[in-house]
């Protein structure tokens, strides 16, 4: 197999006269944290539902697990999970139920033993039986996530999982997604929050205009910033320092 788990060339994709993604080109490596770093409106949402099947792209080819998303969208689904922006859990179930909910449609198992586990593993057990709909948003958060992971999927697409959370909530969520990456999970990441790419990545691509215009480790993308100012210490950038000179170097060009 392959250790390539996402590989995406030359996609785009307009909405009407609006193109989005004028030739979008990364790849994401198996069990290695990628995250898509962009401003609102850079086309990270719409990259993540073009490789998660939710919506097909003018040109290009983006191929998930060994499968291309466009003609073998059901051999891509099998290998993949999604959280989106806001939490998709039924508020009116308990957490319980809504994993035991999901397991039994993916087919699984001993579906109600798949629920104690992941409740345990995300800190849920005794608020199990609650509502969902009086969960705090970082436990609808951790809840959702836990969604995502009943059937063990290869690959995790977290689209800005932390948009709206406190910071404690926030913190909370990141080390979720570092456990994930630890076990082996393939994690696209998208987010606008500099901090969290700075915390979670292993690679980061910066989306702007619709093209990816930088890519790779938190340490190459600081060898494009100006050397570091030398007073009393050495400064190293910031991400937001390096992201701000990337992205305004590019609109200069």
């Amino acid at each position: 197999m392959s250790d390539i788990a996402i590989q995406v060339k030359d996609l785009r994709k307009s909405y009407k006269s609006t193109e989005v993604l004028k030739g979008v080109d990364f790849e994401v490596r198996r069990g290695e944290i990628l995250a898509l770093l962009g401003s609102n409106g850079a086309g990270k949402t719409t990259v993540v539902k073009i490789l998660t099947t939710l919506l097909k792209q003018d040109s290009g080819t983006a191929v998930v697990n060994g499968f291309d998303v466009a003609s073998k969208p059901g051999s891509v689904r099998q290998a993949i999970s999604l959280t989106g922006q806001f939490a998709a859990v039924d508020e009116i179930l308990t957490g319980r139920e809504n994993l035991i909910m999901v397991a039994k449609l993916r087919y699984l198992n001993n579906p109600r033993q798949v629920a104690e586990d992941l409740l345990a593993r995300f800190g849920l057990t005794e608020a199990a039986d609650r509502r969902a709909a009086t969960y705090s948003g970082g436990m609808r958060r951790r809840l959702d996530i836990a969604l995502s992971l009943v059937g063990h999927p290869q690959i995790i697409f977290l689209d800005e999982p932390t948009t709206g959370l406190d910071p404690e909530a926030r913190i909370e969520v990141w080390k979720n997604v570092k456990e994930l990456a630890d076990g082996g999970t393939t994690v696209l990441l998208t987010t606008q929050y500099l901090d969290e790419a700075e915390q979670l990545a292993d690679r980061i691509a910066i989306l702007h205009q619709g093209r990816i215009i930088a890519g790779g480790t938190l340490e190459e993308h600081k060898k494009l910033f100006p050397p570091a100012a030398v007073e009393y210490v050495e400064k190293q950038p910031t991400l937001e320092e390096i992201f701000l000179a990337i992205v305004g170097k590019k609109e200069a060009i």
